[in-house]
């Protein structure tokens, strides 16, 4: 597997490089929040497959890469109008969209350090996972901890297909520790007895988690491994108004 990185800053002026129906699907959507993430998880999606397969990055080939969505909502390729052997997984969170893409079942999910609260552990947390966030030594910690169990539970639920259709502590997360900027391991089991072992990774203020069918290598960066390190969370959106309005 191999993952890629993009921001805000890195969203082209114009459409040019999207699909006829990418293209469409966009006009469609009324709210900037809404239509920065449709065009962020795209571009680093498009990038990401183009770094893969070894096609330029430039509008024109671009836009012969299409990312459509299964009825599930989750991801598939197109190039050229046809499916490709890559499986894909993408999230975005605050300005900011990561692609994984590999072969395989996985998942993978984005996420802010940022405080939760005790409610939100009660009602998305197992108990063992609220016992792993409630002892964390000190409150950076404690965000990081809650932040990063229910990113794990995120990719899970990918690689289930189900996303947050499914009660989230219908699966529970054990994570290794592992120093800052490298990967470390996860493990996931649903209730059901499946196991999804994993890797996660906190670089500044994102947390990044992947989980899939089988065990695997961590993924590999497509470029420099450090850009969400100094990433800035972005909510451009804020205070713009809706589309026609």
């Amino acid at each position: 597997m191999w993952w890629l990185a993009r921001g805000e800053h890195a969203l082209p002026t114009g459409v040019d490089w999207l699909t006829p129906r990418e293209a469409q699907r966009l006009a469609g959507l009324r709210f900037p929040k809404r239509r920065v993430e449709y065009l962020l998880r795209r571009l680093v999606t498009k990038h990401a497959v183009a770094a893969v397969t070894k096609l330029p990055a430039d509008p024109a080939h671009l836009a012969r890469i299409e990312v459509a969505n299964a009825p599930s909502g989750a991801p598939y390729l197109l190039v050229d109008g046809r499916a490709v052997e890559l499986d894909v997984s993408l999230s975005d969170r605050a300005g900011w969209a990561v692609c994984v893409v590999g072969s395989g079942t996985f998942g993978c999910d984005l996420e802010l350090v940022e405080p939760r609260t005790d409610g939100f552990m009660r009602d998305f947390l197992t108990p063992g996972e609220q016992d792993y966030v409630t002892g964390q030594p000190d409150p950076d910690a404690r965000h990081a901890a809650a932040n990063l169990i229910w990113s794990a539970k995120e990719s899970a639920l990918k690689v289930l297909r189900t996303g947050l259709r499914r009660d989230t502590r219908s699966v529970e997360a054990t994570v290794h520790s592992g120093p800052s900027g490298k990967w470390a391991a996860l493990t996931i089991r649903t209730r059901e007895g499946y196991v999804f072992p994993g890797w996660w990774r906190r670089d500044g203020q994102f947390l990044l988690t992947v989980a899939g069918t089988g065990p695997a290598p961590p993924p590999v960066a497509l470029e420099e491994e450090a850009v969400l390190a100094a990433a800035v969370p972005v909510h451009s959106w804020l205070g713009q108004p809706p589309s026609g309005a």
